[in-house]
């Protein structure tokens, strides 16, 4: 039986804000709890007929406190699970119930496929705050097919009901592959399924980490300029739906492909990371050394260098909308060190303006997390 721990009362605004002065905002990890998976994706190398059962990985649960209580000794309040398919592992909501008591917002990611509404009571009793749910297609047949998950779109629609009665808010996650033709099939589909935002994960057919959310497929195979028109069509969905991907983080992907500067660097690493099954804490999926195990991060291991190497959107995305936070940071930071200057740079330039543009731009969706 599921044990439910009280959550804790988070932060005031007042916290948070001067928490924000000093540090640039809170943090976020993505914790791969499990490496195995329920689905056939085309395009993702944890696919059940991919991994063979003995290589799949669980974290213990107590592997899991441990590793969310040092997180958030180092200001890592926003934990994401992930798998493979988190709700595969039978300590998922302990995990969701035990971040939310330390004053963590636990958030999963997950294909709705194990999703019932007893299951979806006891993650909200948990602390659960907000879920994305993986949609690959502008219908059903295709998106199931993919998955190989007879039915989930029924659980999908069923369980943003279900969510709704909680408050807890969910997104679609969207691949950019070649099951969509046309992306301005995407918000009927989406709004028949029960959503009212669509984030996009832009493809990718190679990573350097233990993270397997890629595959060499001719799904997500694109020549620059194809994938170019396809963030044309996203920028232009943004008339009709809420696209939670920033205009100004799209644009700077688009400039990736050109191999043009970029506007804005990435934080993973400084303030986001990625935490595997092997209890290996990265800058992020895409780098192929950890930083060190969970157990020894302190805060000391952190690195912010600007880079542009990748395009992944749960990373460059929401680098653009804490750039403000973390410019402000640096401000008064060089204001405390008598440098005027250099606090004024920090402070009035093009990029913040265009990083607080995006968190206008996602103001309905942030207040989810």
């Amino acid at each position: 039986m599921t044990t439910i721990t009280t959550p804790t009362k988070r932060r005031s605004i007042w916290q948070l804000a001067w928490e924000s002065l000093q540090t640039g905002g809170p943090s976020m990890c993505q914790f791969a709890i499990t490496s195995a998976c329920n689905a056939r994706c085309g395009f993702c190398n944890f696919a059940v007929d991919k991994m063979p059962k003995e290589q799949q990985r669980f974290v213990t649960l107590e592997q899991a406190k441990s590793a969310a209580q040092n997180l958030y000794r180092n200001g890592i309040y926003f934990m994401i699970y992930v798998g493979g398919e988190p709700l595969l592992h039978p300590d998922l909501n302990e995990m969701i119930a035990h971040a939310s008591s330390i004053g963590m917002a636990p958030m999963i990611v997950t294909n709705a496929g194990l999703l019932t509404p007893d299951r979806i009571k006891q993650l909200a009793e948990a602390g659960l705050v907000s879920v994305i749910i993986s949609i690959d297609a502008t219908e059903v047949g295709k998106h199931e097919e993919n998955r190989g998950l007879r039915g989930v779109c029924d659980r999908i629609k069923i369980a943003n009901q279900e969510f709704k009665k909680y408050k807890i808010g969910t997104t679609a996650s969207v691949t950019m592959s070649r099951l969509i033709d046309d992306y301005q099939a995407l918000p009927p589909f989406l709004t028949e399924l029960g959503f009212d935002s669509v984030t996009f994960s832009y493809p990718l057919t190679t990573l350097a980490s233990s993270y397997l959310g890629y595959a060499e497929s001719n799904l997500v195979d694109y020549t620059p300029e194809e994938l170019n028109e396809r963030f044309e069509a996203i920028k232009a969905l943004k008339q009709e739906f809420h696209v939670v991907n920033p205009t100004s983080s799209i644009e700077d992907m688009q400039r990736h492909l050109k191999k043009e500067p970029e506007q804005f660097g990435c934080l993973g690493g400084w303030k986001f990371f990625y935490l595997d099954w092997e209890l290996n804490l990265f800058r992020c999926h895409n780098w192929a050394k950890p930083l060190c195990h969970v157990s020894e991060f302190d805060g000391s291991q952190r690195v912010r260098d600007g880079c542009t190497a990748c395009m992944m959107d749960c990373y460059r995305d929401s680098s653009v909308m804490q750039h403000i936070a973390v410019s402000v940071s640096d401000g008064f930071k060089s204001l405390a060190a008598g440098n005027i200057n250099q606090a004024f740079q920090d402070w009035f330039n093009q990029k913040n303006w265009l990083s607080l543009k995006s968190v206008i731009e996602e103001a309905k969706w942030l207040p989810r997390l």
